[in-house]
């Protein structure tokens, strides 16, 4: 059998997403509260970003930097 870390995670912590796009955790909660953070989706007491999500907001940033 694999071990965990040669699985992919179906989706990312908080701390996963912000270190993968290169941010601060301190700018990922800056987002959410101005509201133009990826979505998010709680399991249990885990806050987790799905790749789908992340995908999005990739975009949904690429779309706002080519309209300014």
């Amino acid at each position: 059998m694999a071990r965990d870390e040669e699985i992919p995670p179906g989706a990312f912590s908080i701390r996963e997403f912000a270190r993968a796009h290169r941010i601060s955790e301190d700018m990922f909660y800056k987002m959410a509260r101005e509201g133009w953070g990826p979505a998010v989706m709680k399991v249990g007491s885990r806050t987790l970003i799905s790749h789908e999500a992340a995908e999005r907001w990739r975009r949904e940033r690429e779309a706002a930097a080519t309209a300014a």
